[in-house]
């Protein structure tokens, strides 16, 4: 659809997207490297190409400082000036441990001690 648009508009669609993405919270950290992320789905993530190099492997996906994904990344591929970053896996990451048990919602918070 913006092909029809001219030339000088579609540039500050592209400039004004580019500028979102930048105060975006969203990064990936490969090691000590660092990759603003424009887009995350669940299938895929989006980075600038002339920022990032071809990632393949263990990512980790932070929003801010929380640290929220884990994924393997299979395949990269460019699209209009875009790394497109396939993933095999992502898993979430969790602050507390997963429970190996079902939890009855009626359950007693705690106990009181004897007196």
């Amino acid at each position: 659809m913006l092909e029809f648009l001219p030339k000088e508009l579609r540039e500050g669609f592209d400039l004004a997207r580019a500028r979102k993405a930048r105060r975006s919270r969203l990064r990936v950290q490969v090691g000590e490297a660092v990759f603003p992320v424009l887009r995350l789905t669940e299938n895929e993530i989006l980075l600038e190409a002339g920022m990032a190099p071809r990632l393949r492997g263990l990512v980790d996906v932070y929003d801010g400082a929380r640290h929220i994904l884990q994924a393997l990344i299979i395949a990269t591929t460019e699209e209009n000036g875009r790394l497109v970053c396939s993933f095999k896996r992502s898993n979430t990451v969790r602050d507390s441990a997963p429970l190996d048990y079902e939890r009855d919602e009626d359950a007693p918070v705690g106990y009181l001690p004897k007196a």
